[in-house]
């Protein structure tokens, strides 16, 4: 259970990043899945090549960011629909992937990475490594809350609310876009360095269906601890992708098959958005605003 919330916490840097295109911008960004590999990949041939792993995972996070940009360029520019324009990155960013790591698969297990003081002290696995992650996970959450209450951040949040509003104060929607998409496939980009390291290699397929785990940890995490305030909202969606983890933990204890995990996130994405519409459920007013909210994208 404890490499439930390990992981959870890791998922959970990627789940900001899902949050801030699909619940502030409005986006439904597919690019996920590509740039959570782009990532990885990225941080695993810089380690095997001797790089700091801090280093090689800062490149990773700008490799998303990359990745976030060709997305909101095809979209804003190349006037390419959204889910369109995610899809068309991800398809792009497979062989890119493939090129950067020069085959299916990027081992990192007699590499130096940002987890092996802890793998040497006997500490990964305990209660220090869950303090050291749930650190630096809240300075992610922090630093997100802070930009969002920033001219710039409320500018990006007036944009998935209403587009042509904000654009009638001469603020640029097209921005607005492009920096969101680039921050949220940034932090996708440095989770999936970060898992890399944790699991000891890159694998090409990584990345298959993780805007599904992105969502459940957003949806469930906000069914479950509210959506009030965006303070309230992120810390939401790291908890909620700390429960997805220790759900799947769970279901694995049980005897579930493991090839069906995938099945099971998006049973939870479904229960998270049916659920709330059933019966006496509907006068619970959390969760009565989470169906209009989750309807109104």
């Amino acid at each position: 259970m404890i490499t439930a919330v390990e992981l959870g916490l890791i998922y959970a840097v990627m789940a900001l990043g899902v949050y801030l295109t699909f619940r502030v911008l409005n986006f439904p960004d597919l690019t996920v899945d590509g740039s959570f590999t782009s990532g990885a990949a990225t941080a695993a041939v810089l380690i095997t090549n001797g790089t700091d792993p801090l280093l090689a995972t800062a490149a990773a996070g700008v490799a998303g960011i990359g990745a976030g940009v060709i997305t909101g360029l095809l979209h804003t520019k190349g006037g390419i629909n959204p889910l369109l324009a995610g899809i068309l990155t991800q398809i792009g960013l497979y062989s890119i992937n493939l090129r950067i790591m020069g085959a299916a698969n990027a081992p990192l297990l007699r590499e130096t990475t940002i987890f092996t003081p802890l793998r040497e002290a006997g500490l990964l696995g305990g209660a220090v490594a869950i303090a050291l992650l749930a650190a630096v996970v809240l300075v992610v959450k922090v630093a997100l809350d802070w930009f969002l209450h920033t001219d710039l951040g409320l500018a990006l949040q007036a944009t998935g609310d209403n587009e042509e509003m904000i654009r009638s104060f001469g603020v640029s929607t097209d921005r607005m876009k492009i920096l969101g998409l680039a921050l949220s496939n940034g932090l996708v980009g440095l989770a999936g360095a970060t898992v890399a390291q944790y699991q000891g290699f890159a694998d090409i397929s990584m990345g298959i269906g993780l805007i599904v785990v992105g969502l459940a940890s957003v949806i469930l995490g906000q069914a479950v601890f509210g959506s009030r305030t965006v303070v309230i909202s992120t810390l939401a969606v790291v908890l909620g992708a700390i429960l997805y983890r220790v759900v799947i933990q769970l279901a694995l204890q049980v005897g579930l098959n493991p090839n069906d995990m995938k099945l099971i996130s998006a049973l939870i994405v479904v229960a998270a958005l049916v659920v709330p519409q059933w019966g006496v459920l509907r006068r619970v007013p959390r969760l009565r605003a989470l169906r209009r909210s989750v309807v109104s994208r």
